[in-house]
């Protein structure tokens, strides 16, 4: 294999062959540098037997990169699953950004990552581009920029310098999707933030909700506030509370709150003391506010006084949580204020500097962003809360749109394995939203798809540590990257993968090096790796093949055979202990290998085992840079059968961008119980909201929209709610008028169940006269 090389020759891709399958090139033939001008002869493959059971012992992989050896790539469906069920020809659907006429100019879906910048673009006429990038590099300031830049002088004919603003008149729209915020607030480098709340609560988000993750850690580390100081505001509200007499509380102002909820006016608000305290803040050098005052979700008056203070006085950012998220629970609603102060400075920022890269500051041109939930919205509107899984929330979109096939209603888990991180999810046939999540130790109450990530990535470090091996979470980033990257960076993942042969060189730009005309050098991670399998060797020798100092013990050791009896250096029964062979470099970038796909399975059984759902039963969806070189085994590993490809798996998320909607939220707290006497109610509330949606929707130069209502529902008496959606519960007579919630309620946990386990411990008690 190390002197072979596998040769492509493709012509344009046989487009009526019959049935789903197309085409495939064979590859074989003998190994050496690819020709990119040569021909690549094509081979027709016939149908498949749709009758014959699946196998469920090996994951199929319907589209392969070369290989080593002889090996048949097999082009998949544009694009959607390989698979179908049934023994006809299944008709290739055309995709949705193929249906559509050609774009009178182009058209840009961006996904800025940690390491890596994605670029799916349609051209005027209907040609697409994709393009992929180093997302920081010195020689060029922005990447979605420089990517722009590349593609208009490649389509364009005409040289176009990086430190010009580029001509934006020929762009029709622009998609992105970005970790810029989620990268500040994992390295806490947001906004400098104050934070005013009721006076008497000042440390109110310090506490939290004292939720214990790890209930037997011995040492809690409670994560820093995101705030630098506090300012107490004189006010305060108070529910009424039928039956329940304060002293005074008789003559205090009432005040009908938006829930339904009558409050009362206990202390009213004191600006002329406020106004003295901000103007202290201001002179520390703090520009960014984040307002708390209890009960504002249910009249935000008070917040709205201290909002318009803190403008009039200079801040630059003032984040109100009755607008930010409004809902009960003020610690939650807190934290996601302080969240939306202490990122959307940044955000706006970065913004700015994309916008300065073009003339006339992109005028004119439709420019959208990716939030959390999965949606899109305008770059005005785009910022802090909901901009946290920006990136991750494409990649959903892009696999949700490409695999999942409604025929078989085959649920699919999303392996999106980049640079920096693995982002992990599930779609059977709609998205999985959680309305408060925790990242990096902050809670946020905002919609955000149901996403786990782990720091491994294909730009994971690789370390060696007191005989184990560990990878991650620190990250090689875009610069200087993996040590192949040929700019002295560390080993990482990428390395361990183009050690064991699992990259080809040959097959990657030449964008490596410093100036950036090189290709991978497998000769530099080898390096690396034979000084770090001698760290380990000599580990070994001085402290002995202990079970976890290698990837396995060797055969024959048994642990606690050394430091018994004999002397030292020997082994228990007094015979000289064997020193370990040393492993070999190609061992040990296996056992990092193996150590990085238990890291990425651990997420997989949390949304599904986890949950009450077979791994086996799933289809796992692999895209990202590093996705390929992975899924084969974590497919094994897991149980499941088949493993799918997108042809653009590489920038799935940009393609996702492409891909996705335009969304609008809107929200409003309501105390009323579920039953016939509040049905008006709650369907006036409800029309208002869908008014207001589309407004907003109408606005952006939409027509064709569709709403869906929630209902955030708890049963009396408990603290836990449920967000519901009346689909596939119409309403009836007996029903609110937007769909049966209540029967929506009651069916929830039975459509997804979680398994509850019981575990009992029997322990020894001794009295006092020692019986046990």
């Amino acid at each position: 294999p190390d002197s072979a090389d596998l040769h492509r020759t493709p012509p344009s891709p046989d487009r009526t062959a019959p049935g789903p399958y197309r085409t495939a090139p064979v590859l074989t033939g003998q190994r050496r540098a690819p020709d990119r001008t040569a021909p690549i002869p094509l081979r027709t493959l016939p149908s498949p037997d749709r009758t014959a059971p699946p196998n469920r012992g090996v994951p199929t992989l319907h589209r392969t990169a070369p290989t080593f050896g002889r090996a048949v790539a097999v082009l998949c469906r544009d694009p959607l699953p390989l698979l179908a069920r049934g023994s006809r020809p299944v008709p290739v659907p055309v995709p949705p950004w193929r249906r559509r006429s050609p774009p009178s100019g182009f058209q840009f879906a961006i996904d800025r990552g940690g390491t890596f910048t994605d670029v799916f673009a349609r051209c005027p006429g209907g040609r697409v581009r994709v393009l992929k990038l180093l997302s920081e590099d010195p020689a060029y300031r922005d990447a979605p920029t420089e990517g722009i830049r590349r593609i208009l002088q490649e389509e364009l004919g005409v040289p176009l310098a990086r430190d010009e603003p580029l001509d934006a008149s020929g762009i029709q729209w622009i998609r992105m999707g970005t970790t810029v915020a989620t990268n500040a607030l994992l390295q806490r480098r947001g906004e400098r933030t104050a934070l005013a709340v009721t006076r008497g609560f000042r440390h109110l988000l310090h506490i939290g909700t004292q939720a214990r993750p790890r209930l037997f850690d011995l040492e809690v580390a409670m994560p820093d506030v995101l705030y630098e100081e506090v300012i107490e505001v004189d006010e305060r509200l108070i529910p009424e509370q039928p039956g329940c007499h304060l002293p005074g509380g008789d003559s205090w102002p009432r005040v009908q709150g938006c829930s339904g909820v009558t409050l009362l006016v206990q202390r009213p608000l004191d600006l002329g003391r406020l106004r003295g305290d901000l103007e202290g803040v201001l002179a520390r050098g703090i520009r960014s506010l984040a307002v708390l005052l209890l009960h504002s979700y249910a009249w935000p008056a008070h917040e709205e006084q201290v909002g318009a203070l803190a403008h009039e006085l200079g801040f630059e950012q003032v984040s109100l949580s009755s607008a930010v998220a409004g809902m009960a629970r003020a610690v939650p609603r807190g934290l996601t204020a302080c969240v939306d102060a202490y990122l959307s400075p940044g955000v706006r920022r970065y913004l700015r500097g994309f916008c300065r890269g073009f003339r006339h500051g992109l005028r004119g041109v439709r420019v959208l962003f990716m939030r959390s939930d999965g949606g899109l919205t305008p770059m005005a509107t785009f910022g802090g809360a909901r901009a946290i899984l920006s990136g991750p929330a494409a990649g959903v979109v892009g696999y949700a749109r490409t695999t999942y096939d409604p025929r078989d209603g085959t649920p699919v888990i999303g392996f999106d394995m980049g640079g920096t991180s693995t982002d992990v999810s599930r779609y059977a046939g709609e998205f999985e939203h959680v309305f408060e999540a925790t990242t990096a130790g902050v809670a946020i109450q905002a919609p955000q798809l149901d996403i786990n990530t782990v720091a491994a990535g294909g730009g994971s470090r690789l370390f060696f540590r007191s005989g184990l091996y560990v990878v991650g979470p620190e990250s090689a980033g875009a610069h200087p990257g993996p040590a192949c990257y040929r700019k002295g960076g560390p080993l990482t993942v990428t390395d361990a993968n183009l050690v064991l042969g699992r990259l080809l060189p040959e097959y990657f730009p030449r964008i490596f090096g410093p100036g950036e005309d090189q290709p991978l050098c497998r000769d530099t991670a080898v390096a690396a790796f034979r000084e770090l399998a001698a760290t380990i060797a000599a580990f070994q020798s001085g402290a002995g093949d202990t079970p976890g100092d290698t990837p396995g013990d060797t055969p024959g050791d048994t642990p606690g055979d050394t430091g018994g009896t004999g002397p030292a250096g020997s082994g228990g029964r007094g015979v000289p202990a064997v020193p370990p062979a040393p492993l070999s470099v190609e061992e040990v970038a296996l056992g990092f290998i193996r150590v990085a796909n238990e890291a990425m399975c651990r997420p997989i059984r949390a949304l599904t085992q986890a949950r009450g759902h077979d791994a086996a039963q799933h289809v796992l969806a692999s895209f990202g840079g590093a996705g390929g070189q992975h899924a084969c085994a974590i497919a094994r590993t897991l149980g499941m059968a088949r493993v799918f490809i997108h042809k653009h798996s590489g920038l799935l998320s940009a393609l996702g961008l492409a891909l996705a909607d335009a969304v609008q939220e809107e929200q409003e707290p309501c105390a009323l119980s579920y039953g016939p006497a509040a049905f008006p109610r709650l369907e006036e509330r409800l029309r208002e909201l869908e008014r207001r949606c589309r407004d907003a929707l109408r606005a952006q130069g939409l027509r064709r929209i569709q709403t869906e209502p929630f209902l955030h529902l708890r049963y009396e008496g408990t603290d836990c709610a449920l967000m519901v959606s009346a689909r596939g519960h119409p309403a009836h007579p007996g029903s609110c008028g937007a769909g049966d919630f209540l029967a929506a309620f009651i069916a929830r946990p039975r459509a997804n169940p979680s398994p509850i386990l019981a575990l009992l411990l029997l322990v020894p008690i001794q009295d006092g006269f020692g019986n046990f």
